[in-house]
């Protein structure tokens, strides 16, 4: 009995692997299936243009000036200065917080202070006024409008 096992038919499944014979490639064409083409990388131009390396960005991105940081400065600087707040201003409000903080220097400012809430509005507003700098003279620059 177990000759008869060994000489029936192959397994079905295995006819043409390379097991019972060499391997044959069959190659399948169809309306509904493109040619076989190569893949090719549409960013590999552009890392031949700036010398073999890929790069999302230009190399300066952030395309400094220093016209926005010192208009952006003075910008900023002009209108934190007015005494609005009890006759006071916001940035001397803010440089007196850091005096009375400085007074008692190697304990940290409480949470409770003042100092915080002029730090964080005086920063906020800079930084506001920087950014929108930027976007305003770089946008100018670049003719967005």
């Amino acid at each position: 009995m177990a000759a008869t096992l060994a000489s029936s038919s192959p397994v079905v499944g295995l006819a043409n692997s390379s097991l019972s014979s060499p391997r044959r490639t069959t190659a399948l064409t169809s309306s509904f299936v493109k040619s076989p083409v190569t893949a090719r990388n549409p960013l590999s131009l552009v890392a031949g243009a700036s010398g073999g390396k890929f790069t999302c960005f230009e190399r300066d991105w952030l395309r400094t000036d220093l016209n926005v940081i010192g208009f952006g400065l003075i910008g900023w600087l002009a209108p934190s200065s007015i005494p609005a707040i009890n006759g006071k201003s916001l940035t001397g409000l803010f440089f007196e917080s850091i005096g009375t903080e400085l007074a008692h220097f190697p304990t940290p400012p409480s949470v409770t202070s003042q100092f915080w809430l002029w730090l964080i509005t005086w920063h906020l507003g800079l930084f506001l006024c920087l950014t929108f700098g930027q976007i305003g003279f770089k946008g100018r620059t670049d003719d967005y409008f």
